[in-house]
């Protein structure tokens, strides 16, 4: 089998995964379908870029299960007329598959190492739509609000009363609360002209949401 035909099955058999999981939204499977999750795997772990499960990354971080960021991708409800902020850019992987469905992508992180790295993998795949920028994810981005969709990336007690500030009315924030790394749920917060609306979708496993930069 060549190259090229046994990394077209690979992603075929990637797809395949996520619809298994329960992903149906055609616009995020095609999404999915076009960043190379490959791109943002170093090291030992290339080779299981593939595989629908979490892997470690620089810093102590793991790049996200792919089921679980193709889920929250189709939770926040994206439309091509969105800006969106997501807060943990990690290894980048979310902000780029939401570059795929939004019209501005702005991505934070505590951890300088990660937005460098980040930036260059944007930058070799060409994704022009995203603004990385290092900085304490937990009060958001105030000078770029309001947001229509907001994706958080760690596990806070409660949903940030900062980052639902910065929520357009009508938009929607998505992330995962708990007060361990054993319970925790992805909620669905969406804003109404009255208050906010709370969703919850299914249990999920994230990093915790740290306040202060990071000291790398």
């Amino acid at each position: 089998m060549s190259a090229g035909a046994g990394q077209a099955e690979r992603i075929m058999r990637f797809i395949y995964a996520l619809r298994s999981k329960g992903v149906t939204d055609p616009a995020v499977l095609r999404a999915m379908e076009r960043i190379d999750r490959g791109a943002f795997v170093r090291g030992i772990f290339a080779e299981r870029a593939y595989e629908d499960m979490p892997l470690p990354i620089a810093c102590g971080q793991t790049i996200s299960q792919p089921s679980v960021v193709a889920l929250m991708t189709e939770a926040l409800e994206v439309t091509p007329r969105d800006k969106v902020l997501e807060v943990g850019t990690g290894s980048g992987y979310q902000a780029a598959i939401l570059s795929q469905l939004a019209r501005r992508v702005y991505t934070v992180e505590r951890h300088r190492r990660l937005v460098l790295e980040a930036r260059a993998v944007f930058e070799a795949l060409d994704l022009v739509n995203i603004t990385a920028l290092s900085a304490d994810g937990s009060f958001g981005l105030p000078e770029q609000a309001p947001f229509d969709r907001i994706v958080v990336t760690a596990a806070a007690e409660d949903p940030p009363g900062p980052l639902l500030a910065q929520l357009r009315e009508g938009g929607i924030m998505v992330v995962p609360v708990g007060q361990s790394d054993t319970v925790q749920s992805l909620i669905k917060v969406r804003r109404t002209a009255s208050g906010y609306d709370y969703e919850e979708l299914r249990p999920v496993r994230f990093v915790p949401l740290l306040e202060g930069m990071a000291q790398e």
